[in-house]
């Protein structure tokens, strides 16, 4: 078995239930099946892809993004999605490290197709839609298709995806993810979401990150669902495909940068949300206040956690779970073991930080071509995440922060993910960073970079004042520093390495 067979089972049960839905066209799971069974045979027949070959694809969200995921689950090969917010030196890295023998490219990333074509002459070159120098269009691709396709048989433990993290520091890394990781991680987000075939998805989010690829999108395909993509995300663009689809979407992914233009978009005040259940969120601290925002208009506000290495669902919030913990990630997921643990790996109860460690099918094999960074990564069956949190006795999990960005101030840990969590609640932040700098008497102190939302005048005393009650003493920014705009990388996470830069400081991430 392959994960094409869902689509596969789908157009046998319900051939004319839109499976996705795009600019105004419609893709029955009939039609879907079709198209995936065409681009399998033009893969395989004209480009000579097989198992293990590598397939990258740079695009916006289409139909293709989908389409040529499942061809290459049916040929057992590897689609490698590009970020296309990296610069062309960074993709080529990526493009020679995963050692692709295809890349398929949009129209809008035409200057990499031609580089590529440069640079990398033995790949070969489809463009989605356009026709590239040196290569193939999509329609010219599909129609040279020989129409003989007899399957393999491509088991579920066959890896599928290769991602690249985008990380902070260094070259970033291919995490692995099979077939069957991608079918657990769905089954973990229907359980996320109670999410059936009469759910609509809207997904604005690029799918070059397991974000916008597997939160959603995969496991509503896995059920039977109909999924509306869009382009690129834009707030005001979302919006109306909230209030404005039909039927309207009942499910929608968004990180906080994205609740946050939402919320400020002047489309805000008149949509309609009274179709959409849930929006899930994560990848970072998300302010009460965004969740609030939503919940005033009658839509819950789930949270997650994970990684691109674990496909990503590992602990969740459902639509029944005790909202009154707030800041919690949620629980362990319905196929995920959890554990904090100390610097040499003794578990630790509840109430103390620890290392999340994570078990799983939904795990990643490792990281491609990267021995030394998969055995930093895996041990005795379990990913260490490098991220920072603790269990409460009712076995909600909590994130504190990254593991290497914790600052030790007097030998007390600091945790910037807690202090930006209370600052976010003042009402004139609009966004915050916590990093350490060296300091002769207490080794770190915490300074707080702010950016105050608009027509607003803050002050660091202002700022003290609020978190005076909030938080221990030594937790306190010891500085505040006011600035425009905070370094993020490419999924918009902010980068404390550069804002440690920023500030002077010395220190590596």
């Amino acid at each position: 078995m392959n994960i094409s067979q869902w689509i596969e089972r789908h157009a046998d049960f319900a051939p004319d239930q839109v499976a996705l839905h795009f600019e105004g066209q419609s893709l029955t799971y009939a039609a879907l099946a079709e198209a995936i069974d065409a681009t399998a045979q033009a893969l395989k027949g004209v480009l000579g892809i097989g198992r293990g070959d590598r397939v990258a694809l740079i695009s916006t969200n289409r139909p293709e993004y989908v389409i040529v995921l499942f061809a290459c689950a049916r040929l057992g090969a590897m689609l490698v999605p590009l970020n296309w917010r990296l610069a062309i030196p960074e993709l080529l890295y990526i493009l020679k490290h995963a050692g692709v023998k295809a890349l398929l490219c949009e129209s809008d990333f035409h200057d990499l197709a031609r580089v590529t074509l440069d640079t990398l002459p033995q790949c070969q070159l489809v463009g989605i839609d356009f026709a590239p120098k040196g290569g193939l269009e999509w329609e010219a691709l599909i129609q040279a298709a020989t129409g003989d396709n007899d399957d393999e048989q491509i088991a579920l433990d066959t890896p599928l995806l290769i991602v690249y993290t985008s990380g902070t520091t260094g070259y970033p890394k291919g995490a692995v993810l099979t077939q069957n990781a991608l079918q657990w991680n769905a089954m973990q987000s229907i359980h996320l979401h109670d999410m059936t075939s009469r759910d609509h998805i809207l997904t604005p989010l690029p799918m070059f990150h397991v974000g916008g690829l597997n939160n959603q999108t995969t496991p509503a395909l896995y059920c039977g669902a109909t999924v509306t993509l869009l382009r690129r995300f834009y707030p005001s663009e979302t919006l109306q495909a909230i209030a404005g689809e039909r039927p309207r979407p009942t499910l929608t992914c968004l990180v906080p940068a994205t609740m946050q233009a939402c919320i400020e978009s002047p489309l805000w005040a008149e949509t309609d949300f009274s179709d959409l259940r849930i929006v899930l969120t994560g990848s970072t601290a998300v302010p009460p206040a965004l969740v609030d925002a939503f919940h005033q208009r009658g839509t819950c506000v789930l949270e997650m956690y994970g990684a691109t290495e674990t496909a990503p669902i590992a602990i969740y919030q459902r639509p029944d779970s005790d909202f009154s913990k707030r800041g919690s990630a949620g629980l362990a997921g319905l196929h995920c073991q959890v554990r904090v643990v100390d610097a040499v790996g003794n578990d630790l109860p509840a109430g103390e930080a620890g290392e999340i460690l994570l078990q799983g099918p939904n795990i990643m094999t490792g990281y491609w071509g990267d021995e030394a960074a998969t055995a930093a990564a895996l041990k005795d069956g379990w990913y260490y995440s490098g991220d920072m949190g603790y269990r409460d006795a009712h076995g909600y999990y909590y994130i504190t922060d990254r593991k290497k960005n914790m600052i030790i101030s007097g030998g007390e840990n600091v945790y910037p993910a807690e202090v930006e969590r209370i600052l976010y609640g003042h009402p004139g932040v609009q966004d915050v960073a916590v990093v350490g700098m060296a300091d002769e008497q207490w080794g770190e102190i915490p300074v707080a970079v702010v950016i105050a939302k608009a027509d607003v005048t803050l002050t660091g005393e202002d700022l003290d004042a609020f978190v005076a009650g909030q938080l221990a003493r030594f937790k306190r920014p010891r500085q505040y520093r006011f600035v425009d705009e905070l370094p993020r990388n490419a999924m918009g996470k902010i980068q404390h390495f550069k804002v440690r830069a920023l500030c002077g400081s010395p220190e590596g991430p």
